[in-house]
């Protein structure tokens, strides 16, 4: 893929596709309930793909008609009692399929992966269903994928990690509903990203479950199947920050018309850091537009582990930054789908643009990127999406794998053609 600047700043309005965390939470959730689930505003993506082809392969009757998923829940009971689970590269997925099976009243099951989500982390989820009186066991090698999980969780009390990934917790709550007994659960360490366990909570209470939580460090579920619901599913704010700051790269201006400042998705808090940059800011109950400066400011630090999923996106608006901004607190995100800090350094000293690496983040002085290479952005949507926004600024950026973008955002480069962007492939 080859990506250019427009013909002139950016003006316009766009509503993006629904999001992969609400989703694939709303699916599995679904699927664990009595009833029949309608969800509206589901995202289409490899993610969603793999979530949707897990609980068919379970037994579970999914049907899905454009941005609508008609879900009809198994209870608990999953009618496949035996399948073999393959979730491709799908993390959501990984971190939450484990704890919903084991919630199961009977049935054995194996779970694999991708290599490169057989590379990610998932002993905190496993251990901490283990002390609940899960059956869990690791096929290959301890900590990675494959695992084998069997039926049954008792419930109790358990302390897990918030570091690495907040969806490990949420892969514990999910599941707790269908525990013998309450589940306690204690969040130690520096939960990353905890909005997203807010978002696991909200989305749980929709279907009934009883949660009561202390912030988001001590949380109590008690047993209490969920129970079907209609719901419209949240825009995905994620993907809404990329053409945000193309419009700040542009001096133009972007609203995203289905994502507001109120959402629990932490991302949506990212137009605070393109203020920061000398944008104009338009924060609404269900919209988000910025407005881009004649240059943008640096000049700071900022500590991206509340949103690390934009972590890349600040970086690549730096590089055209008045002074240099320096991210920090993000070291989770180097067992991302890549070791998103190193990869993103190397790519772009490609460009020839000035990097610092840290072993929490990294460092963007001003440059003027010269174009040629190929990047590569090692099979991760996020290292695309984000190489993407330098060519609304510099012609001829060239990126290899543009496809990797289908795990979160099928359409991402059609998004950036509708925006006015050149987006040519090779």
């Amino acid at each position: 893929m080859v990506v250019g600047p427009p013909p002139r700043p950016l003006d316009a309005d766009l509503a993006v596709p629904g999001s992969k965390s609400v989703t694939n939470r709303a699916l599995i959730i679904a699927a664990l309930a009595e009833g029949v689930s309608y969800l509206d505003g589901i995202l289409r993506s490899d993610d969603s793909y793999w979530c949707v082809q897990a609980l068919a392969a379970l037994g579970v009757d999914v049907a899905v008609e454009g941005t609508t998923a008609r879900v009809a829940g198994c209870g608990g009971r999953w009618p496949n009692q035996g399948a073999q689970l393959y979730v491709g590269s799908a993390g959501t997925l990984a971190r939450f399929l484990p704890g919903a099976l084991a919630a199961g009243t009977a049935g054995e099951w194996q779970i694999d992966g991708s290599a490169q989500l057989r590379a990610r982390p998932i002993a905190p989820l496993v251990d901490a269903l283990r002390e609940l009186g899960a059956d869990i066991a690791y096929v290959a090698t301890d900590g990675q994928l494959p695992i084998r999980v069997r039926a049954g969780l008792t419930g109790g009390r358990v302390a897990i990690s918030g570091r690495v990934s907040s969806q490990f917790t949420s892969g514990v709550l999910l599941a707790a509903p269908y525990a013998r007994r309450p589940v306690d659960v204690e969040v130690v360490d520096q939960l990353v990203q905890p909005e997203y366990v807010g978002l696991t909570i909200e989305m749980m209470r929709a279907f009934g479950a009883d949660v009561e939580a202390e912030g988001y460090e001590r949380i109590r579920v008690r047993p209490r199947p969920y129970a079907a619901r209609t719901l419209t599913l949240e825009a995905d704010a994620s993907t809404a920050c990329y053409f945000l700051t193309a419009a700040a790269l542009s001096g133009g201006r972007v609203r995203i018309t289905n994502v507001g400042y109120r959402s629990l998705q932490p991302d949506a808090r990212f137009v605070d850091v393109l203020e920061r940059m000398g944008c104009r800011v338009d924060r609404g109950a269900s919209h988000l537009e910025v407005v881009g400066p004649a240059r943008l400011r640096g000049g700071f630090a900022v500590d991206m582990r509340p949103m690390s999923d934009q972590a890349l996106t600040l970086g690549a608006a730096a590089v055209f930054a008045d002074a240099p901004i320096t991210v920090t607190g993000v070291p989770h995100i180097r067992r991302h789908e890549s070791d998103r800090i190193g990869v993103f350094v190397s790519q772009m000293r490609r460009l020839g643009v000035r990097v610092e690496e840290h072993p929490d983040g990294f460092t963007v002085y001003p440059a003027d990127p010269q174009p040629g290479e190929t990047l590569d952005p090692h099979d991760d949507h996020r290292q695309a999406m984000a190489f993407a926004l330098l060519g609304v600024r510099v012609p001829g950026i060239r990126i290899g794998d543009p496809g990797c973008v289908s795990k979160t955002c099928p359409a991402y480069f059609d998004f950036l053609a509708q925006l006015g962007v050149s987006v040519a492939y090779r």
